[in-house]
């Protein structure tokens, strides 16, 4: 999501009102903890909070239960709530003006609105109730509040009331975000596959030979060097790329793990799952636990909301506990299109069709309406990527079964059985769910609707026109790829099965998995297993995947070299280097850079060719560094950029410039540690609008251990969302801390409740703490 790079900045009005009216503003708009409020809820319900904020309800029923989490939502976090729906809806202009127009054209392409209120009219009764309920919290809570949102304040604009269907918009709005490459991944893979031999091809996109981690045990092929010649456009250094970013792990996350009963004193299975997200004020979740009456006894699910939704994603029943990552398999397809002469129709397997256009009005602040043209096909909108050809996308996230709450069937589930017979029809962007029971048993499974394909090559643009070529629907639960009976279950992102599975499902960009190899490491290691064992994986910053980064770059600084470019300082730091992403170690520092910079220019050709047909070479689906490797080890000059006379040349190169970087950007190299190159730089989205206040908003800009590559992914805005560690029935036992804190109001005593026990690694308790505040909430007459 990327509606915060857009967001206003100062005016001299602004500016006025937050000098002198912010404080008083704010202690109006601040959320009401204790006491009674009158509402329309069906029977009193309890929030309490402990001393960080941790919500707990006690309501009569499910329904008041969501009652009240949509009014704690609303008094905490509903300019979040406003951003996630208006995100996916592409309605963010009427927020933030003009600024925004360009997100919203982008966005309104994929009719996200229509598509929920679509998705609401397929809702049971009963789900339908549990929406209206929420919704009804959400817009009473809202309206108790004194004065509006500061933020509202500061934008001069006032809240739009909830709706039923923005409970959907937020899950698009997490398609959006987990997959959001909408076809530019397949494009640049198009682009590859036209301009060079296949079997260059094959070898440049391949998976990982050193980081195969798969839960099945399956071990994709090494794709050796081809027997022809290295392709000219690879060796072609008349052109620089502008970007030259390749596909890496900056923007991937989220780790879950689990071992069984047998591994543990308590014989419950544990579960540990950190979700890596865009990491900014307030966080993405919401710790709730929600108590309630059934069946004549009391409910209880205790672990993380998404504010704007009345489910608990991620937690614990009791009996089981439940913990994602982003699959990162393939979930869309781009359709080569054949137009007609005049460009208004299109040929199907029913023959030539007209495109089909919608128009919507995009409301602009202070500025006019615009007026959006929308064109469509029978597979999805028409996108181009600068001056390519028309394609059409087909995207998971454009059918019914995309969005629903069935999600929420886990907090009946007893068993890890019975929560992988939920999988395959909730309505959510696939992910690894992984599942642990009180029993002792875990489960993995793809949760989420996974298409079925009739398709040549799941990679490339394809002509489904004479109808060969097409999707065919989704797998029926039989089909869903799920996994039991393990002493150890982990996912990171990387690709999970293989086989006749890995077919069904494809590679969407996973990562090049040596954050779940070091994982699987840990987990192998532990004999005896507790919560604090799997909290120490979530924390373990070893660099293992830049062990022979860290040699090669020490194998290159020969005596005549060090001596020649007066690099005695840069090598006695890699020498002094514990190899962590420690904030301490500037020796780590200079061997990250040094990957990034030889990959960079290695691949330089292949990055300004793909820019001069409008992709990038960050959107290839598999990371290069496995071509690397493999074009080193035969050292031929033949397969260098042309300006290089040999491998030494540009690995020197590489060693300057990182090196000259780093210096312009921290001074010298010893100002070069970790910890000052990675800082904290979680932040309002609407800092920027109060002069001299706004970094009150954010929090401290403090270095940072971890990064990506290794299982505590951790960069300036982008990392583990939460940390959480649970065992269904000793849920007394778990751990589950945020980084921000629960409230978004800066006043509130939860503003940053978190923060520096995620900071300092200290494990809060999965369980909320003693009730400090209490509020009844109490239905009228």
């Amino acid at each position: 999501m990327n509606w915060w790079k857009w967001i206003i900045g100062v005016t001299a009005a602004l500016a006025a009102l937050a000098a002198a009216s912010l404080y008083t503003v704010l202690f109006l708009s601040l959320p009401q903890y204790d006491g009674e409020q009158i509402s329309s809820i069906g029977s009193t319900a309890r929030l309490e909070r402990d001393a960080t904020g941790y919500l707990s309800i006690h309501a009569a029923n499910r329904n008041d239960a969501a009652y009240a989490l949509g009014f704690a939502h609303a008094q905490e976090r509903f300019f979040q709530m406003d951003l996630l729906r208006r995100n996916a809806a592409g309605e963010l202009s009427a927020l933030f003006g003009e600024r925004a127009l360009k997100a919203d054209r982008d966005l309104r392409q994929h009719r996200f609105r229509a598509r929920a209120q679509q998705a609401l009219s397929l809702l049971s009764k009963p789900e339908r109730q549990l929406l209206i309920d929420y919704r009804r919290g959400v817009n009473e809570g809202l309206s108790a509040l004194s004065l509006k949102p500061f933020e509202y304040l500061l934008l001069q604009q006032t809240p739009a009331p909830w709706q039923d269907e923005d409970a959907f918009l937020v899950i698009y709005s997490m398609y959006l975000d987990l997959q959001g490459k909408l076809g530019r991944d397949d494009y640049a893979m198009t682009i590859l596959h036209k301009a060079v031999p296949a079997p260059w091809y094959a070898f440049l996109q391949q998976h990982s030979d050193s980081w195969q981690a798969a839960l099945d045990g399956s071990i994709e092929p090494v794709v050796a060097i081809p027997d022809l010649p290295y392709p000219a456009l690879l060796r072609d250094s008349s052109l620089a790329c502008t970007n030259c970013q390749l596909h890496d792990a900056a923007d991937i996350g989220s780790n879950n793990f689990a071992v069984a009963g047998n591994l543990t004193a308590h014989g419950s299975a544990i579960l540990a799952d950190d979700m890596h997200l865009s990491i900014r004020v307030p966080g993405t979740w919401y710790k709730a636990q929600l108590n309630w009456r059934e069946n004549g006894k009391i409910r209880t699910v205790t672990g993380l909301t998404l504010p704007g939704a009345p489910a608990v994603v991620a937690g614990s029943n009791g009996n089981i506990a439940w913990g994602f990552t982003n699959s990162t398999a393939d979930w869309h397809d781009l359709v080569s299109l054949q137009l007609s002469e005049d460009g208004k129709r299109y040929l199907t397997p029913d023959g030539w069709q007209a495109l089909q256009y919608h128009y919507e009005t995009i409301k602009v602040a202070g500025q006019p309406d615009q007026t959006l043209k929308l064109t469509e096909t029978i597979w999805g909108p028409l996108v181009k990527f600068g001056d390519s050809p028309a394609y059409a996308l087909r995207w998971v996230a454009y059918d019914d079964v995309a969005v629903n709450f069935k999600l929420m069937q886990l907090e009946q589930a007893n068993s890890v059985q019975q929560a992988l017979a939920i999988a395959p029809n909730a309505g959510i962007p696939v992910q690894n769910l992984l599942v642990a029971d009180s029993l002792g048993q875990i489960g993995w499974s793809l949760m989420g609707p996974v298409p079925q394909r009739q398709l040549t090559d799941f990679d490339i643009a394809q002509d489904w026109s004479n109808g060969e070529q097409r999707w065919l629907g989704y797998v029926s639960a039989g089909q869903q790829p799920q996994l039991t009976g393990a002493e150890r279950l982990w996912t990171a992102n990387s690709r999970m099965i293989g086989g006749a599975a890995y077919q069904l499902i494809g590679n969407g960009g996973y990562d090049l998995g040596a954050r779940g190899w070091q994982i699987k490491q840990g987990l192998d290691a532990l004999q005896q297993a507790d919560e604090q064992a799997l909290h120490s994986i979530q924390l373990d910053n070893r660099a293992l995947m830049l062990q022979p980064w860290h040699q090669l770059l020490l194998d290159t600084l020969s005596a005549d070299i060090v001596t020649q470019h007066q690099l005695q300082a840069y090598r006695q730091h890699l020498i002094n280097s514990n190899q962590q992403a420690a904030i301490d170690d500037t020796g780590y520092t200079l061997v990250r850079a040094f990957r990034l910079k030889v990959l960079e220019l290695q691949f330089a050709p292949l990055s300004s060719f793909l820019e001069q047909h409008g992709a990038r070479s960050r959107d290839l689906k598999f990371s290069l560094e496995t071509p690397f490797w493999a074009l080193l080890k035969q050292g031929s000059p033949d397969t260098l950029p042309a300006n290089y006379a040999n491998w030494q040349a540009l690995l020197l190169e590489a060693i300057l410039q990182s090196k000259s970087e780093l210096e312009q950007q921290n001074g010298n190299l010893s100002a070069s540690n970790w910890g000052a190159v990675n800082q904290a730089h979680i932040q309002h989205p609407l800092a920027s609008a109060v002069p001299l206040l706004g970094g009150w908003l954010n929090m401290p800009a403090t270095p940072l251990n971890g990064d990506s590559h290794m299982p505590r992914v951790q960069r300036p805005g982008f990392g583990q969302s939460q940390r959480m560690v649970v065992a269904p029935g000793q849920e007394h036992l778990g751990i589950l801390t945020i980084p921000a804190g629960q409230s978004g109001h800066p006043l509130s005593p939860f503003y940053r409740a978190d923060h520096q026990y995620w900071l300092n690694e200290v494990a809060l308790p999965f369980l909320p703490g003693g009730k400090k505040y209490q509020l009844l909430l109490t239905p009228q007459g």
